[in-house]
């Protein structure tokens, strides 16, 4: 079992950056796919970004791809998301997962390939 801690949201202008951090406790951190999702107000929960066990593959979001960054350090049991060229659009809680999934044939974008869950952090881009 692997508990999740989300940090770094805040407050940001369009076109800023943000680096989103998640700390993972546990032994085991390099045994699971760790994957970022996020939530607007009145919206479901999506997919934005995931990492492979060994940080060897990474997936993105079409939303987000050429604008984020997921990598991993397992000697340190965290897992960061580089946002750049933030928009408005990107306004939401951001939650850090952790899974068994595999990245491949599209596995690994959605919440059920995830069963351990931090409690998220409010990014806000304002306009």
């Amino acid at each position: 079992q692997v508990q999740l801690v989300e940090s770094g949201g805040g407050l940001v202008q369009a076109g800023g950056s943000l680096r989103l951090s998640c700390a993972a406790s546990g032994r085991t951190f390099s045994s699971y796919t760790m994957g970022w999702f996020r939530q607007a107000p009145g919206k479901e929960r999506e997919f934005v970004a995931a990492i492979s066990r060994s940080g060897g593959r990474t997936v993105y979001a079409d939303s987000v791809k050429g604008r984020s960054t997921i990598s991993r350090d397992n000697t340190k049991n965290t897992v960061d998301l580089q946002m750049n060229n933030l928009k408005p659009d990107d306004t939401a809680v951001y939650y850090c997962a952790g899974g068994t999934t595999l990245l491949d044939y599209g596995l690994g974008r959605r919440s059920y390939d995830y069963a351990y869950w931090g409690q998220g952090t409010q990014a806000t881009v304002s306009s």
